[in-house]
């Protein structure tokens, strides 16, 4: 029901910003939980960050709270991940999950991805 385009991703420098854009189309985009997943070389995939579909809450993994925001605009049917204080190990491939009426944060209950932006951090 909705499909997901990323973009954003790039090469920085520890300590530098990236902010990842996520287009969405297709029917009942506000009815989706929106976030962003992250898979690093040799790992498995993990929940970063997700705003709810009603908009009220969002979520985040420890490892990236007060570092990144997650917003979305859903007049634009754009979901972002401002990321700042970036370090080498946020590098990864990042991916765009949606959810239909339940939380992304369960990576079992994503019903849609983007086809994922890579974003290296170098040190």
């Amino acid at each position: 029901q909705v499909q997901l385009v990323e973009s954003g991703g790039g090469l920085v420098q520890a300590g530098g910003s990236l902010r990842l854009s996520c287009a969405a189309s297709g029917r009942s985009y506000t009815s989706y939980d929106m976030g962003w997943f992250r898979q690093a070389p040799g790992k498995e995939r993990e929940f970063v960050a997700a705003r709810n579909w009603s908009g009220g809450l969002t979520r985040y993994a420890d490892s990236v709270k007060g570092r990144f925001t997650i917003s979305r605009d859903n007049a634009k049917n754009m979901v972002y991940l401002q990321m700042n204080s970036l370090k080498p190990e946020d590098t990864a491939v990042y991916y765009c999950a949606a959810a239909y009426l339940v939380t992304v944060q369960n990576i079992h209950q994503v019903s849609a991805w983007g086809q994922g932006t890579q974003v290296t951090v170098s040190s």
